[in-house]
């Protein structure tokens, strides 16, 4: 089964009901976005928590992994959930099988009742399940496939004899979880769109952090209280309002949306998988049900998980969070796949690879016969007089152009011939970070349709060897930045290639003659 995929940014939480006993906690679908997510929150709440992972190799790399204990099984085999289920207290539900296998109704039906029962067998407390809301009044028969099997799921746990928390949510906002992420791009890649009359269906949409906060608070609902809850934000809006909201957060030219009846679910899916990266799969019945419209039908809920001052996080409050890193400059710009979040909005290890909106790369490496000391001095000197290592040509008009729309071009040079620090400005680069003997991270301040950065870095593989690693990031900013990376990338080979080849070249020559490498103006060694 998959792990549930809805989610984003988020903050410590409090469960309901205030302080008590540490509870144990099972966390199911801990690999994907919610699980992911809430398994922090539960642990900052003082629980102990215990993982239920098919693969466990995939939770070594959280920065939670040696908190928890991770124990492999799947939630359809009964076997491996009478053994997590041993002296639980709370079980968290959050797996389904949309978009991981063909049927997946009859996929989810039998795993909630494998698990309903084995829940009973160990005596368990309480089951929390995050399902999705169900429109008002409509018959079940008529919901999309993704709608009615949720519906389903939250009824057979509630059917299982024990106390059981369902919490019903439509469009999660969040950076990561996939109903924002189809809103993302389909909002930033098209200015102007032709859309499905589901564009006008209203929607209650609901910030991921709120998602959390009563997922930790149902850990400790009374013994009685055995029922769904409506999960919402306080904004009701149609689909079109979201992407205009979200355009205007962005800071992207207001959106055309031309809705027409002639798109149907199955042709908008199609058309959502060709605009989004999104799979097939998952933006089919999720286009589905945007058909239906879906709005809460109380706020019970605060009852017993308090609304924080303030109350719930509104829309536009809860796109600013998912947006928040990327409009910080704080990307994934570490070698490593693993990066530490410092909040459930930054990425996870096991995050989809469509995650999180788009993050072009090149990457280069270079292996190179000389220390990683003299690599790094080459590394450090680079830019200002001693020039950019690959066509030279490219880059004056490069700087040139930028002059000619307002930028600043290449004639800042940097501060000293040798060495850098953070903040230094350099040609038209900023020095974002600096490792020492490590890594170079350079972020632009050329006038770009989106952010870029530069990263140049000195190590040895797993051999001993020294390498050269240099990657290149570009977040575009709307199609006209996604029009800008595809225009400039057949140029990469030549300027970046040719850099990495060149910097390892200036790097050997400058070992052999024991001094650092200079080159002129031009940039080639």
């Amino acid at each position: 089964m998959k792990a549930q995929d809805d989610g984003g940014d988020g903050a410590a939480l409090t469960p309901a009901g205030g302080s008590g006993r540490a509870l144990r906690c099972l966390v199911t679908g801990a690999s994907g976005y919610i699980g992911g997510r809430l398994v922090p929150e539960l642990l900052d709440a003082g629980h102990s928590v215990r993982c239920l992972a098919r693969t466990p190799e995939k939770l070594r790399d959280h920065p939670w992994a040696h908190r928890v204990e991770v124990v492999r099984g799947d939630v359809t085999d009964a076997d491996s959930l009478r053994e997590a289920m041993r002296d639980i207290d709370v079980a968290y539900y959050l797996v389904h099988a949309m978009g991981s296998v063909r049927g997946f109704e009859d996929a989810d039906r039998r795993a909630a009742q494998v698990f309903a029962g084995q829940a009973r067998e160990a005596d368990v407390q309480r089951i929390v399940y995050l399902g999705g809301l169900t429109p008002a009044g409509v018959p079940e028969r008529e919901l999309s496939s993704h709608l009615r099997s949720r519906a389903e799921v939250g009824r057979i746990l509630l059917d299982s004899g024990v106390p059981t928390a369902v919490l019903r949510a439509a469009v999660i906002i969040g950076s990561g979880s996939a109903s924002f992420e189809m809103l993302r791009y389909l909002t930033e890649r098209l200015p102007a769109m032709v859309t499905p009359s589901w564009v006008r269906t209203p929607i209650q949409p609901v910030a991921v952090r709120d998602v959390l906060r009563c997922l930790v608070g149902c850990a400790r609902l009374p013994r009685d209280v055995s029922r769904p809850f409506d999960v919402g934000g306080p904004d009701v809006m149609t689909y079109r309002d979201m992407m205009r909201r979200y355009a205007a957060v962005a800071g992207l030219p207001r959106r055309l949306i031309v809705p027409v009846p002639v798109l149907t679910p199955r042709l908008s899916s199609l058309w959502v998988g060709l605009v989004t990266p999104v799979p097939l799969s998952i933006a089919r019945p999720l286009a589905e049900s945007l058909r239906h419209e879906v709005v809460c039908r109380d706020h019970d809920i605060g009852r017993y998980v308090p609304d924080p001052p303030g109350g719930p996080i509104g829309f536009e409050r809860a796109l600013e969070l998912a947006l928040q890193r990327v409009k910080e400059a704080d990307v994934t710009t570490r070698w490593s796949s693993a990066s530490v979040p410092g909040a459930p909005s930054d990425p996870l290890p096991t995050d989809p690879d469509w995650a999180g909106g788009s993050l072009h790369t090149d990457s280069r490496e270079q292996s190179v016969d000389a220390s990683p000391e003299a690599l790094w001095r080459v590394i450090e000197s680079i830019g200002g007089e001693n020039g950019w290592y690959s066509s030279p040509l490219a880059w004056s008009v490069r700087g040139w152009m930028d002059r000619l729309v307002g930028g600043v071009g290449l004639r800042r040079g940097r501060r000293d011939a040798q060495r850098l620090r953070v903040g230094d400005s350099l040609d038209f680069w900023r020095v974002e970070e600096i490792e020492p003997g490590r890594l170079l991270r350079l972020r632009a301040e050329m006038r770009l349709p989106g952010l870029a950065w530069l990263e140049l870095a000195a190590g040895r593989d797993e051999e001993g060897r020294t390498v050269y690693r240099q990657r290149a990031l570009f977040h575009p900013h709307g199609l006209a930045g996604e029009a800008y990376w595809w225009g400039v990338s057949p140029f990469h080979s030549v300027v970046f290639g040719g850099m990495a080849r060149n910097i390892a070249l200036a790097a050997e020559r400058a070992s052999q003659a024991g001094s650092p490498a200079r080159t002129g103006r031009g940039g080639g060694p």
